[in-house]
This record gives C-alpha cells, structure tokens and sequence, in this order.
C-alpha cells in the first residue's frame, strides 16, 4: 500500500474525498451482494417447502398411510371389563366369543427361602459374603480356589475360535464347565476339553490358554462375553450354580460364578441379569429369598413331549452353593417353597382350553382374562369395525394435506416488491432494527412467486385425488373420493384444500370398507398411474417434486456445485473477489493521486517561500 498524505499541503479533507469517490465505485459490488443475498433467500425458501413435501411424503409412506392398519381399524366391546378385556389388530374380523369360565389364572413358579442365616438376626447384604462380621452365615462353606473374572470380546474376527488374550495357563481349564460363553448375547453351553462336539447345538470349550472353541463357526463382529476363573492368588476362592428354565424359549441353562468376595446384592443382580429368565430379590426384613420366573404358565412335558400340567417344577437349580447358602433346594421343603407355575383355564364358545399367559391371541384378538369366574357370569366379546377410527385417520390426512397446500399456495401467490432490495452495510446503518426487519419481510416476498416446480405439484397432487382409481380391488361406486364424500373445496383462492363429508364417508367405510382401502392404497404393484391408490400417487408426486427442488436449491449440506442456486452463488463469490480487489487497486490509485497532488503542492508552497524570503532581503 502506497503512503497516503491527506490534505497536508491543500488543506482537503482527503479521506472524506476518497470516501465519495468510492462510494460510487462500489455501487456494482453492492449490486452483487444484494443478488447474493436475494439467491441465498431463495434458495432457503426452496429448501423450507422441500422439508415441507418431505414430511408429508414420509405421511404417505409404507409407515405412514400406505399401513393397512389405517383403514381396518377394529374395536372390541366386553361384557365385563372387570373379569375381561381385549383389543383387536387389522386381522381381527367381525364376530363374538363367548368365555363361559376362567377357572384357573395363569401364574409364574416362584421359589421362597427359609431365613438365610437361620438366626434372628439381620443379614447385610452390602458386605462381602465371607465377611465374619456378617453373622458367618456363610462360613464353613467350601469355597474352591480360583479367581471369578469376565471379558468381553467386541467385533470379532469370527470363525470357529477366538482368544481372550491372557496369558498362558493362567485359566483353570479343570474347571471350565462352570464358566459362561455367550455370544452376541445367546448361551454357549461350556463342555469338557476332552468332549465330543454336539454340532446342532450352541456349545464352547475353553483351556488353559484362554482360547475357546466353538461348536459351530460364529460370525464376524460378534461380540462373544466370557466369564471365567484363572489361577487363585491370594487366597482367592469362588462357588458356582446353575438354574435350569423350562419356558417358551425351550430349555434355558445358566451358569452364576460367585466370588468369595461379591455381596449378597451382587449375587442376586448377577442372576437378574443372566439369561435365566428369572427376578430374584432379598428382603431385609425377613432375611429371605423369593425367586420368581419371569413367565407365567407350566412349561414342564410329560415322556412324549407334551404339556400335561405335571407337579415338576419348571425351575431347577444345582450347585452347593445355592442349596447350602442360599437355601434354593427343590428337594428339600424344609429349606425352599416352591408355587408351581401355572396355566390360565377357560371355556370359550364351549372349547376347553388351556393358556401360558393370561393375555393371548386369538385371530386378531387379544384377550386378556383378569379374574376367575363360572358360567353364571360369562363374559361375551363382540368385535366389529371400528369406523370412528379409520374416519379420523383419513381425516388427520386430509387435515395434512390442507396444511401443505396452503403453505405452497400463500408461497407462490406472495406479492413481489422488486423495489425492496436487499440492505446494504450503509443502508442498515440508516435504519432502526424495527424498520430493518420490516424491510426485510417485503424483500423476501415473492421470491417463489408463480414457481413452476411447486404451482406444478399443486395441479399433480389435485389430479391425484380427482383421477379415478380402477385396480381389481375397487368398487365401481367407490373409484373417486367425491363418491366417498371427500370434495375440493369451491373456492379457487383455497388452492384445492379438500372437504369431507362426515356423514357420506362414514357410510362408505361401514357398507363397504375394502374398497375404501383400494381406493387409497390399492393397485401398490402397478406402474400404471389409474391403477395405483391415491396414496401412492402421492408419494411418487411428492417425490419427483423433491427432487426438482433439490436440483434447484440442494439439501442442508450439500455443495454449491451440486445444485443450480449453489452454482449461481459460487459465481458471484468469484465476481465479488475480482471486483474487491479491483476496488482495493482503484482506492489505491486515487491517493496516490492525491499524494501526488499533495507533494507537488509542498513544493510549490516551499519555492514560493523561499522567493518571498529571498525578495525581501
């Protein structure tokens, strides 16, 4: 930058001078910005109306109004809801059930111990269960030496082996039926190093090195949890027991290692987040265990494989452990009560029938029995369609719709104020913020004035609804929304905002509610666009508008290169970079002019004082 003098020698206010000239030279720049400006408007305003189509796209997508399950809304009655309720799914068809009697409730097993310590006194159960302080309820047990850890393994390789990379000899191999494998989450039954694979099985070995094995190959990114026992240091010791489920899973085996160290808190949240399928609490209060199947039912067979109602138990539970320590023996009454789990009993429509849970399904619907009762107080089902339902989902359509098509409307029919430009820096200086933002409103009016890509849509998605629909599911009476009460609106400044006749849609979904459904969302497989429901029509609209509008204005993110407004913009950057240094060359130009001008004036001024001094000697 050149050394600029100002007004030195001829008293001009320099600056000011500058200030003026380039005011006028900027005027062009100013043209550019504002065009940026008004670009950069437009296209957020783009992308507003494509977030718009967008949500109502997604409305008319397969987890929107393309499910089945909004136009075959079904509703139960019961006679009692005290001793029954039930609700039904879009499979549900018209009809009644008649459950004469509920002569037994569904009930989980639950297993309830005699007082741990066999004392009177509290247990703590936030201590160490070898703690002497903690009434020795435990003592004398024969804890085994070896030390209770877990690993798990994420994202592994896959294949038929993987290594929990400790060091060699460090696991008790002995002992490895006693551990736990479990991969992605499934139990791996842990067998002996010298065993027999069982290959239709999920089963593991594990030795001395930390290297496990599996049954059958297990995939790559399976994430495989190990519990374990390595080598005692320090006197460490552990027990170990297991509970056997019979559910409705099959057969469920799980294997809890206790460390001599862990608390009684610790043991009961190790088996309430196994696999076993099983909620186990102490109570403080009387020193007891209640150990409850998650399940309701008796899942126990007979020699055949059948469900017979037998007297064992659907739990079972070894280890010394868990008879000795926290006195779950089935064998021994005097330690452990067990309520078997049971099956719900009922007659309905005079069939004799057992259930697992007291809520089941029966063609579409679910019943659920709350109480016991005889004939003398049976309780009738009656299902029917539910026509109040399927009416508000078409209804909360339509009102979406209206929504839509108001927005773009008021969009493309808004005023344009071509006189109101985007403000200048200067501009802005001269105007309060009030007067800024009002402004601002009337230059960003009319940007989207008349737009093709959405006055088009507009007509589309109006002929969407009034084109008539004829796939083989539809009825001759029912191919057009205005035969099922739904109108446009008469008044053209609505933009096509649709009407709907409560009265005659009603109808039409009570005397024929299939072909309704064909008229929205039949015809699904069909390129043909008079074949297709008017949903699907829909979506597709919306669509091909989605995508005009992203060619235009792109989505949040996306480059400038990659959409028409974006390019255009970039342009103007490059514009406005040359002009900004043509500007900064032009500036530079005008003081060293005036420099110039101001240096050849000092001397001027110099000479001229040197004569007057040396004519007046």
């Amino acid at each position: 930058m050149a050394l600029r003098i100002g007004g030195m020698a001829s008293g001009m206010d320099t600056e000011s001078i500058v200030k003026d000239l380039m005011k006028a030279e900027r005027m062009p720049l100013d043209k550019l910005k504002q065009k940026k400006q008004t670009l950069e408007w437009q296209r957020d305003q783009y992308r507003e109306m494509n977030i718009l189509l967008q949500d109502f796209r997604n409305l008319t997508s397969s987890t929107g109004m393309k499910k089945t399950q909004n136009y075959r809304a079904s509703a139960v009655t019961t006679s009692n809801e005290a001793l029954v309720t039930a609700t039904a799914s879009t499979a549900a068809s018209q009809g009644s059930y008649n459950i004469s009697s509920v002569t037994k409730l569904a009930t989980a097993e639950t297993w309830v111990t005699v007082k741990l310590n066999g004392g009177t006194s509290t247990l703590d159960a936030s201590k160490a269960l070898n703690d002497a302080t903690n009434n020795s309820f435990s003592s004398g047990f024969a804890w085994v030496p070896g030390k209770v850890e877990s690993k798990t393994l994420s994202n592994v390789a896959g294949g038929n082996s993987v290594s929990l990379g400790v060091t060699a000899g460090s696991i008790q191999a002995a002992d490895a039926v006693k551990m736990s494998v479990k991969v992605n989450g499934v139990d791996y039954n842990v067998v002996a190093a010298g065993a027999t694979f069982d290959t239709s099985k999920n089963q593991a070995k594990i030795d001395a090195g930390g290297n496990i094995t599996f049954s059958n190959s297990i995939g790559a990114g399976s994430t495989v949890k190990v519990d374990y026992i390595s080598v005692a240091q320090n006197n460490e010791k552990y027990a170990d027991f297991s509970i056997t489920a019979q559910s409705s899973k099959g057969e469920i085996e799980e294997n809890i290692l206790i460390s001599s160290t862990d608390t009684l808190n610790q043991v009961v949240s190790k088996v309430n987040d196994s696999n076993a399928g099983v909620s186990m609490f102490f109570d403080t209060a009387t020193n007891k265990i209640s150990l409850m199947q998650k399940e309701t039912g008796d899942f126990t067979k007979d020699a055949n494989g059948d469900y017979k109602l037998n007297t064992a138990a659907n739990l079972s539970i070894a280890g010394d452990f868990a008879k000795n320590i926290l006195k779950l023996d089935s064998a021994d009454t005097t330690k452990t009560t067990i309520s078997k789990g049971s099956d719900a009993e009922l007659v309905i429509n005079g069939l004799a029938t057992t259930r697992k849970s007291n809520t089941f399904d029966m063609n579409g619907v679910s019943i659920t029995l709350k109480g016991t009762f005889d004939s003398t107080k049976a309780v009738s089902l009656s299902v029917s369609k539910d026509t109040d339902a399927v009416y508000n989902n078409i209804k909360d359509f339509v009102e979406k719709y209206n929504t839509l098509i108001a927005a773009i409307s008021t969009k493309t029919s808004e005023e344009r104020y071509r006189s109101y430009t985007p403000l200048t820096d200067d501009q802005r200086e001269q105007l309060s913020d009030k007067q800024q933002e009002q402004w601002e409103e009337k230059a960003k009016s009319g940007l989207l004035r008349r737009d093709t890509a959405l006055t088009g849509v507009l007509s589309a998605m109006r002929s969407n609804f009034s084109q008539p629909v004829t796939n083989s599911n539809t009825n001759a009476n029912y191919n057009q929304l205005a035969e099922i009460g739904i109108t446009t609106s008469k008044n053209y400044l609505e933009g096509g905002k649709l009407e709907i006749d409560e009265t005659k849609l009603k109808k039409a979904l009570a005397e024929n509610p299939d072909a309704v459904e064909a008229l929205f969302i039949g015809g699904s497989g069909s390129t043909a666009v008079g074949e297709q429901g008017i949903i699907h029509r829909l979506y597709d609209t919306a669509g091909k508008t989605m995508d005009q509008l992203k060619e235009r204005a792109g989505s949040m993110g996306a480059t400038n290169q990659k959409f028409a407004i974006g390019r255009q913009l970039s342009g103007i950057d490059s514009s406005i970079i040359r002009f900004e240094n043509r500007l900064t060359q032009v500036e530079d130009r005008y003081w060293k002019q005036f420099t110039a001008m101001e240096k050849a004036m000092q001397n001027a001024n110099s000479q001229s004082s040197y004569l007057m001094q040396q004519f007046s000697m």
